[in-house]
This record gives structure tokens, sequence and C-alpha cells, in this order.
């Protein structure tokens, strides 16, 4: 009778920790696509700043040899812009 017992103790802790292992994979798993968009939507917003010309670049505001750093500094305050919202 007492291996019955045993048995019916061990298992919702087994589901518990099955479920927490589950929920933390599919976290980093949100984790990975969410970084492989942003990384797209870097690529992307980079090809479309170089096939700007030099006039359209100037109104942005920006140079040519500057595109690299200013989609960098974008990023940074994008970044800051979503922390201090989850703050």
């Amino acid at each position: 009778m007492t291996m019955f017992s045993d048995i019916a103790t061990t298992t919702p802790f087994i589901r518990r920790r099955f479920s927490i292992f589950l929920a933390r994979l599919g976290r980093h798993v949100n984790r990975w696509i969410a970084a492989a968009i942003a990384r797209r939507e870097r690529q992307a917003a980079l090809v479309v700043l170089r096939h700007f010309i030099n006039r359209d670049l100037q109104d942005i505001g920006i140079r040519r040899y500057q595109i690299g750093d200013a989609l960098a500094d974008c990023e940074q305050k994008r970044q800051e812009t979503r922390q201090s919202e989850l703050s």
C-alpha cells in the first residue's frame, strides 16, 4: 500500500518540473525567433538605406559612411525605450 502512495506523490512533482522545463524551453525559442526577426529587420533597413541616393540620405540627416553607425544608434535607442517601458 505504501508503494502506491509514493508513486502518487511523485507524479505531480514530475509533471510540475516537466511543465517548468517546457515553459523555459518555450521562452528560449521565442527569444531565438525574436532575435532572428530583429536581425532580418536590420538587414532590410541596411539594404534600403544603401539604395538611397545621397540626397535622400541627406534629407534623413545621415551621410553614406554613417549608415551602419546610424542603424546601431537607432537599435540602441530602441532597446533603451523597451527597457524603460518594462520598468
